[in-house]
């Protein structure tokens, strides 16, 4: 991350009534960031991004952009922009007075205004449309205008809340590439809000969860994956296997622990110093079966088995406790193993966590 600071919350909370949204939110933000906050809905995210727009006020705490407090500064005085996602396109507008429209309140001359307008369809690829209306195009096209218009003051810091919920799938995956490219190309710091953990682990080159009005974990999205700090991160980020166990000791950020399959093993933990009982978390496509089986292994009766192109997922059974597992179809065959077999499993400790219950 740059060492600049493009954000800085400080301390902030955030009530609605009796409902606390933010209990003391803290986090930066660095200079040409790309920075997720991700969560389930009502954890505070939408919130804060618009707390950072300057829409909403917090109860206490504090807000710098590029080290200015901002609180007491109205949205049209702060240097940033917002991406809805309804996109909020004038419907009598053809796209480049759309784009233009925020240039012209700014002041800008006619000529700089054309200008900045020609560069800016043209760099999301959509300058042969620009005498067209939004209700001529299809949502991925909305979107790549409404990226434009906000990008154009040349802002310091975007905001982007849910910008790709509304579009397909396919459609979604192809914007996420074009957003990050947009965001390397301008330099710009993107703050995007999204509950999708694909698109935050994609994109991103931080993430801070957010549960129940608090930030659970900020770190890079291969730190959120394969190394949550808690129960929260690990069950909302990815897939997950969970397995209570009696915590036997814990070193050096290792913990021993006793599974319910019967095993000791010592696997990387956090939070865990000083319990008694924890959490075993091991993802899915860390387990292996059959021949492949390492580490730490048992046998297994195949419950249920999906094949889903890329990949087959099966549900176990190992005495009683169920156990997923997922494999990378390497062939068009698929995988061998049938359900109803029985099968060895394994996983190697490294590959799994224990985390305060």
């Amino acid at each position: 991350m740059n060492e600049a600071k493009a954000v800085e919350v400080r301390s902030v909370s955030k009530s609605f009534g009796t409902y606390q949204a933010l209990r003391s939110v803290s986090f930066d933000i660095g200079a040409n960031e790309f920075f997720t906050m991700l969560g389930p809905s009502g954890c505070g995210k939408t919130t804060l991004l618009r707390m950072l727009a300057g829409f909403e006020t917090p109860d206490s705490g504090s807000i710098r952009l590029h080290g200015r407090e901002v609180l007491d500064l109205p949205p049209h005085r702060r240097r940033v922009n917002t991406v809805f996602q309804n996109y909020a396109l004038f419907p009598h507008m053809t796209l480049e007075q759309n784009v233009a429209f925020g240039l012209e309140n700014l002041g800008w001359d006619r000529a700089r205004i054309r200008a900045r307008v020609g560069e800016m369809l043209e760099r999301v690829h959509m300058e042969t449309m620009a005498r067209r209306r939004p209700g001529q195009l299809s949502g991925g096209q909305r979107q790549r205008v409404a990226l434009a218009r906000a990008l154009a003051p040349d802002p310091e810091v975007l905001l982007l809340d849910e910008p790709l919920s509304a579009l397909d799938l396919k459609l979604r995956q192809a914007m996420r590439d074009e957003l990050r490219k947009l965001q390397r190309d301008s330099g710009i710091t993107f703050v995007f809000v999204t509950h999708d953990q694909e698109e935050a682990l994609d994109m991103s080159d931080r993430i801070a969860v957010l549960g129940a009005g608090e930030v659970q974990q900020i770190g890079s999205p291969t730190e959120i994956y394969e190394e949550p700090a808690n129960r929260f991160v690990a069950d909302f980020v990815g897939e997950t296997n969970f397995f209570d166990v009696e915590v036997l000791e814990t070193v050096a950020g290792q913990a021993t622990v006793r599974t319910p399959f019967g095993l000791v093993i010592t696997a990387p933990e956090t939070g865990v110093a000083g319990r008694r009982r924890a959490t075993l978390s091991v993802r899915p496509e860390k387990v292996n079966l059959g021949d492949q089986a390492q580490g730490v292994t048992m046998q297994g009766q195949v419950v249920n088995k999906n094949y889903m192109g890329g990949y087959t997922h099966y549900t176990l059974d190992i005495g009683g406790i169920e156990l997923r597992a997922s494999r990378r179809n390497a062939s068009r065959e698929g995988d061998a193993i049938a359900a109803g077999e029985t099968v060895n499993v394994g996983f190697a400790p490294l590959s799994a966590r224990v985390l305060a219950s």
